[in-house]
């Protein structure tokens, strides 16, 4: 036994959603649970960077975090909460520099010094590239923002984690446990060697930078192997500190990390069985004490069914409280000391992850090789080889794919009142608070500060201090943002799909679309083709990405132009490539506003052969509104076999053109 009963890990709920005043009442509800610390959620406008009045965020308001568009936004998510003594983590990457110096002044007006803060910004952008897609400039412009902020927070804010490398979204796009390392310690490793070589920290200090790093991992169902994972990444990181940077405090080298667990693996068919899911995941993170998290945070077992309620997300921190408070974890040292079977497979992990690092760095890191289409390929292929293991049975989803027999579930019995709904009056309410905001403030100040910021970017000084000023003045996200997109330009990344992934032979299902494909692309006299397109800012594209890869080997030609389209945008991509269907996946809740758009603009571009299939994560009810409205057909999570789904689109496409 220890000699000492371990301190409990820092305990978070995901939260924030409609508006700020909305999202305050629910932090302090939070806390007053026993929460013991803040972990927000920002909509995705405030994640890219962008106004609610601006066309993109149409539909997205407040929708999967809180709206956060000015200083004015701040002071109420954070009223009656001292932020001197409360650590925050801020799920926020390419506004990250923006959302900390909101968040430092509105700290420092309750009184909280600069230095007092605690807490994080997640601000990894590199994963933003591969898998949740909230990027808003190119990767070198992005990489100057992570290391500017990086470089203020040593002097300004140091108690701050000015970074958080995120691998959490790597495994939801597909990474293997040998990729969620290596990618990871990658993106590490490009962010501190541009710190270290960009003169704005002395060399004395560069241990201090080393030291605040913190990480931010997804733990699976396999939760032995997830174990073996965090003794390797803490194991990994340590040769890192230790031999790349030079740091010989151990205590510095320590990894730090956070945790979200798997949302990937919930699922919509039984939901009932992702508290247990849920639970295993969190053991994969902290039964080893030498490798355990330092902050937890879980999802609610109806997250794939749409947004949690309160009450969901009580129960997740009760999972948490119980394994902490009732368990005997806390009072033994490391119970995996000594296991042969751990070390060896911790041993394998190492082995693998170090030679995919060393693979990246020789390319010219982990830049390079988002810019190249490596990283995303190699997720996108990972993705296809475990969806490929599930709908042929080899890896079995319970309630899925096997023992898909089930009482009803009192917990899903009126599936409209099982998830929390936003008020759709939040996207109004921000815009009117928007234009409030506008008529107060000092107009001529707030163009002096974007000024200042304009000509910071246009050089190389830090742009934190310009950031400083334009919150202030009172500037808001999109304008910021607007700012730094005039001078470092917009960027699309590679989506992966193009590459050789997917399934080479695929069976007797494969060959017998393949040939349903090949019938009906004669008699319409010419080959399928599939627009698959993500309307609106949702980023998480891994479902589209595996749709468009299971349409191309089933004989599909697919057109991918990859994530944050406009309704217009996808029309018109429709009428260019002659299209014979559209395909919109959104995972964000928005597809009550943005579908209807597409196929209003499809029947006005007198495309009326053209049909609408929908993809995500949407409710019943919404479902049949948008049958009812002319979607031809409406897949959800439970929807897990992509190769029957194919032979569903061919049969909507030969009823549309009266086949």
């Amino acid at each position: 036994m220890t000699t000492e009963k371990d301190r409990p890990w820092v305990m978070r709920t995901y939260a924030g959603h409609s508006s700020a005043v909305e999202s305050n009442a629910l932090f302090r509800r939070n806390l007053a649970k026993g929460q013991t610390g803040l972990s927000v959620a920002f909509d995705l406008p405030t994640q890219t960077g962008y106004d609610a009045d601006h066309p993109l965020a149409k539909g997205e308001v407040g929708k999967v975090g809180v709206p956060v568009a000015h200083l004015g936004d701040v002071r109420a998510l954070f009223d009656q909460i001292p932020l001197a003594r409360m650590n925050t983590s801020m799920t926020i990457n390419a506004t990250a520099m923006w959302l900390l110096a909101l968040y430092q002044v509105a700290a420092q007006e309750q009184g909280a010094l600069p230095d007092e803060l605690t807490g994080t910004t997640q601000n990894d952008i590199v994963k933003e590239y591969l898998s949740r897609g909230t990027y808003a400039f190119p990767p070198d412009a992005s990489l100057r923002l992570s290391t500017d902020l990086i470089a203020y927070t040593v002097s300004n804010v140091p108690k701050w984690n000015p970074i958080n490398i995120c691998s959490y979204h790597l495994q939801e796009a597909g990474a293997t446990p040998v990729q969620e390392l290596a990618f990871a310690l990658s993106t590490a490793i490009a962010v501190l060697d541009r710190v270290r070589d960009g003169g704005q920290v002395p060399a004395d200090r560069f241990g201090e930078v080393v030291q605040r790093i913190s990480f931010f991992v997804n733990a699976g169902v396999r939760f032995i192997e997830e174990t073996c994972k965090m003794r390797a990444f803490v194991r990994l990181w340590d040769d890192v500190c230790l031999n790349r940077y030079g740091v010989t405090d151990a205590k510095a080298r320590r990894l730090r990390y956070g945790v979200q667990v798997n949302s990937l693996g919930l699922t919509e068919a039984q939901p009932e069985n992702n508290v247990q899911r849920i639970v295993l995941e969190m053991l994969g993170v902290t039964l080893s004490k030498n490798a355990r998290a330092r902050a937890v945070q879980l999802p609610a077992w109806n997250e794939a069914l749409g947004l949690p309620r309160p009450w969901d997300q009580q129960w997740s921190l009760r999972m948490q409280q119980v394994l902490a408070y009732e368990s005997d974890l806390l009072e033994y040292d490391d119970i995996f000391d000594g296991s042969h079977v751990i070390e060896a497979k911790v041993d394998e992990l190492v082995a693998g992850a170090q030679e995919e690092i060393d693979r990246v760095q020789a390319m010219g890191g982990a830049v390079v090789a988002v810019e190249s289409g490596y990283l995303k390929q190699a997720l996108v292929a990972s993705h296809a080889e475990r969806r490929q293991r599930i709908e042929s049975g080899e890896q079995i989803v319970v309630g899925v794919n096997k023992f898909e027999n089930t009482e009803p579930s009192p917990l899903t019995e009126n599936l409209e009142t099982a998830i929390q709904t936003v008020d759709p009056a939040a996207e109004s309410a921000a815009l009117s608070s928007l234009t409030e905001w506008r008529e107060q403030r000092d107009d001529e100040a707030v163009e002096e500060a974007l000024a200042s910021l304009r000509e910071a970017a246009k050089g190389t000084d830090n742009l934190m201090p310009a950031t400083l000023r334009c919150v202030r003045a009172g500037a808001t996200t999109g304008e910021w943002a607007g700012v730094l997109r005039e001078v470092f330009g917009e960027y699309r990344a590679p989506t992966g799909v193009s590459g050789s992934v997917g399934t080479s032979s695929g069976g007797e299902a494969i060959a017998a679309v393949r040939a349903k494909v090949a019938a009906t692309s004669e008699e319409l006299g010419g080959r399928l083709r599939l627009l698959v397109g993500k309307p609106g800012l949702d980023g998480h594209s891994n479902g589209a990405e595996q749709v468009a890869v299971r349409a191309r080997d089933v004989g599909f030609e697919v057109i991918y132009q990859g994530i944050r389209l406009t309704p217009e945008q996808i029309v018109a991509a429709a009428v260019a490539e002659d299209v014979h269907c559209v395909g919109l996946s959104i995972l964000s809740g928005s597809h009550m506003e943005l579908v209807p758009q597409v196929v209003t603009g499809l029947r006005e571009a007198g495309l009326e052969d053209v049909p609408v299939v929908v993809g995500g994560i949407v409710p019943d009810g919404d479902a049949r509104a948008l049958l009812g409205s002319g979607v031809a057909a409406v897949y959800t999570p439970k929807d897990y076999d992509l190769t029957g789904m194919m032979s569903n689109v061919v049969d909507v496409i030969r009823q549309a053109n009266h086949l």
